[in-house]
């Protein structure tokens, strides 16, 4: 089965790593929600479910990625899903980050009032034993899938698995704050501190939900900004200076730019309003121009959508 190819899971790929990340986590994942049920440990349990929606998550990242890779593939222009796509699938890929990182901090919110609740109802017995043992493992795990990822990404540069490193290192500082916890609860079982044992799942639980709550904001900031098609100052300036060198080149009136970041895809229209009075030029002329302004805006690829006009009717470009 293709799950068990070794091409699969190429590191060298976006989607490899994703599936790789994938599996990774759902081990993890159900692995946290069978010993946080064995410990009696909502800390636990809640590694277990931040790290399915994690994997759900993950998921629906790589099918964008497919989708996006598909709508760019020439061989694919003709297929029944392009025809209906038209303008590609950039915008699903903001559309997947902000709701990501909106369930991720919707999550550490609720579990958060269940710390609050137990910490004020005298704290929580847990089974100090298997926690050590699950902290140990997933720090470990997490750790090594953290630093693969992020190592993966610098050739790759994908927001995706930029995030995804990301969501492993939170887990792994998770893993760290639960060995750290359960190991002094188990230091102060037969001291005069025991009492404060039962407090200390709820206690790492509250600290760990505040660190998620901000953890995923800034990518919920950028993906919202994507989605409500905000325009990104360094491009517009780019484009602008550019156009504008054109202008002043071949002596045209003005130009107006169009643009937007939408995910990974970079959207600019440039229109050009040219004297009315200015000889006519045969259609090759026009695209050597766009030729030239594309090379100019530089970085071409199948991420860029870009459209360039020529009129003499300044209402053509508003």
């Amino acid at each position: 089965m293709s799950f068990l190819n070794r091409s699969t899971y190429d590191s060298s790929t976006e989607q490899g790593v994703l599936r790789l990340s994938i599996a990774a986590s759902f081990g993890v994942a159900a692995t946290a929600v069978a010993f946080g049920l064995f410990a009696n440990s909502s800390l636990i349990i809640f590694d277990g479910i931040y790290g399915l929606i994690d994997v759900v998550m993950t998921w629906l990242s790589l099918l964008v990625v497919r989708l996006i890779s598909l709508s760019t593939n020439v061989d694919a222009l003709q297929s029944r899903l392009n025809q209906r796509f038209t303008m590609g699938f950039w915008h699903l890929e903001p559309i997947v980050l902000g709701v990501s990182g909106t369930l991720m901090i919707c999550a550490a919110l609720y579990a958060a009032v269940n710390a609050v609740d137990a910490l004020m109802s005298g704290g929580r017995q847990i089974a100090l034993g298997p926690a050590i043992i699950f902290a140990v493992v997933s720090l470990i795990a997490e750790a090594a899938m953290a630093l693969f990822i992020r190592r993966a990404n610098r050739t790759i540069g994908s927001e995706f698995v930029r995030l995804d490193a990301k969501n492993w290192m939170v887990a792994t500082a998770m893993s760290a704050a639960y060995l750290v916890a359960f190991g002094g609860g188990w230091l102060l079982g037969d001291t005069e501190w025991a009492w404060i044992v039962p407090y200390i799942d709820p206690a790492i639980l509250l600290v760990v939900c505040m660190f998620v709550v901000v953890a995923p904001l800034g990518t919920v900031r950028q993906a919202l900004s994507d989605i409500l098609l905000i325009t990104p100052v360094d491009l517009q300036a780019h484009v602008d200076e550019v156009a504008r060198g054109i202008v002043a080149k071949y002596g045209f009136i003005e130009h107006r730019s169009y643009v937007a970041k939408v995910g990974r895809g970079d959207q600019i229209e440039l229109f050009f309003v040219v004297p009315a009075s200015d000889p006519p030029r045969q259609l090759v002329e026009w695209d050597k121009l766009r030729d030239e302004i594309g090379e100019a805006l530089g970085e071409e690829s199948t991420d860029r959508w870009l459209t360039i006009m020529f009129t003499t009717d300044r209402e053509w470009t508003i």
